[in-house]
């Protein structure tokens, strides 16, 4: 008996000394020391960036840190932060990280490792709650080497996007289940050039849109990879890659003319105008689609997960973090994290999502109104939850593979090469690429 009560007793002077603590701690007392600081963050022209720009002011208001943004094209920020690291410029102190970019900014040091703010108790809000977030995302978009080197902030699963309206007047009263039933039984019905109306649309313009948005996103749901897994040489000639890759082609006569100029802007204006009955698209975009100003759809919109194919639903994931960046100055640094910690935070999930933005946490969407108001979430939960970690390969050296798949990607879809040669001229490349970087000789991990 006696040693149970010294248990209890432990147990719950630890209890209070934890309540102090959180208690002791708050935003404005960790911002003091960097009121009057600017800090500077990367923003995209996407609908989670336009939310954490309503949040900001909040957090201005708490902190007396002035938070500034420059939005870039996607297309052009990787280029942006890598001229400014090689610089070691600092000019951005809250660095945005793509899914495929955290190998390579985590290995060249240009990114602060968190633990430096988590583990320092002036810093790190104790409700900061790392296992909160769902680990797909914080395994995927910020760890590097077991290293956590950014926090989820834009979060996207892949879904189907579809006009409900449409699908019926065709006959039909659900999705298509499978891609195959996409194909050979939707598309045909959905389909009108004379009206200038398609069954699908497929963001596919060269860049990174092509190679992960359209080429990568047809090679899982058939089996297929761009890399053997066990192996690590380049996979494309599989009969399940070719699979995929060959089904992309087969659906482009159900697509608008010049898809291989959609980026996800002309994708989802496609839909949201009822040009197209379908897309796979992020689900950032789901604000863009509900809102009456762009989406002449709002009362038809469905959404649901991608397609199944012969190895089951594998929906793109994508997504990004915010990191610290390594070359500012320590002020800076600090003021950025605790921008970071609190925009990404369980406290803030809910208001980041009812402003238009997709959390990372959880908890947010066991929130029977949040399942209501924003049904897309369900289907996105679910496809974090299935997931598909390695749906573009996160190391350092995709840049460069993905220049090769978005020029050969391109070709491809306009019949300047065929599946088969194109399969083979982008694995000759791909191997190259690993073997002078030193996979194959044990130098380098493989796949994170």
């Amino acid at each position: 008996m006696r040693l149970w009560r010294f248990l209890a007793t432990l147990g719950l002077t630890a209890w209070f000394a934890g309540v102090a603590t959180a208690q002791q701690w708050s935003l404005a007392e960790a911002a003091k020391p960097y009121a009057g600081t600017t800090i500077k963050a990367i923003f995209l022209d996407r609908p989670g960036y336009k939310a954490a720009a309503k949040l900001i002011p909040e957090f201005e208001k708490i902190t007396g840190i002035k938070v500034t943004n420059e939005v870039i094209p996607y297309e052009n920020t990787r280029e942006k932060i890598v001229l400014d690291m090689t610089a070691q410029g600092g000019d951005y102190d809250v660095v945005l990280v793509d899914v495929v970019w955290i190998g390579e900014f985590a290995s060249n040091g240009w990114l602060v490792p968190m633990e430096k703010f988590y583990n320092d108790p002036k810093l790190a809000d104790p409700a900061l709650n790392l296992k909160g977030f769902f680990p797909i995302l914080l395994d995927s978009f910020g760890t590097w080497d077991k290293k956590i080197y950014g926090l989820p902030f834009d979060n996207y699963a892949g879904l189907l996007f579809y006009n409900k309206c449409m699908l019926e007047k065709a006959g039909f009263k659900r999705p298509p289940a499978t891609w195959d039933e996409l194909l050979k039984v939707y598309a045909p019905k959905l389909t009108d050039p004379k009206q200038g109306i398609y069954a699908f649309a497929l963001q596919s313009r060269r860049g990174e849109t092509q190679s992960a948005d359209s080429f990568m996103r047809m090679l899982w749901p058939f089996g297929g990879s761009l890399i053997d897994p066990k192996t690590f040489e380049p996979n494309l000639l599989s009969p399940g890659s070719q699979k995929g890759l060959q089904f992309r082609q087969d659906l482009m006569k159900y697509m608008p003319p010049g898809i291989v100029d959609y980026d996800h802007n002309e994708a989802v204006n496609a839909l949201a105008q009822g040009k197209v009955a379908m897309i796979t698209e992020w689900s950032a975009f789901n604000g863009t689609l509900t809102d009456p100003k762009s989406s002449k759809i709002v009362n038809c919109l469905g959404v649901s997960t991608e397609p199944a194919g012969p190895a089951g639903i594998k929906g793109a994931l994508g997504g990004f973090s915010y990191g610290v960046n390594a070359y500012s100055p320590p002020e800076r640094q600090a003021a950025a994290w605790l921008f970071i910690q609190w925009i990404t935070s369980e406290a803030k999930a809910k208001d980041y999502i009812r402003a238009g933005g997709v959390s990372a946490r959880m908890s947010a969407y066991k929130d029977p109104a949040i399942q209501k108001a924003y049904p897309f979430t369900v289907p996105m939960v679910k496809a974090w939850e299935q997931g598909n970690p390695i749906f573009r390969p996160r190391f350092p050296e995709w840049p460069a593979i993905s220049e090769i798949i978005a020029q050969i990607g391109t070709e491809m879809m306009l019949g300047k090469v065929s599946v088969k040669d194109g399969a083979a001229q982008i694995n000759a490349k791909v191997k190259e690429i690993l073997s002078k970087a030193g996979y194959y000789d044990g130098k380098k991990p493989k796949l994170q």
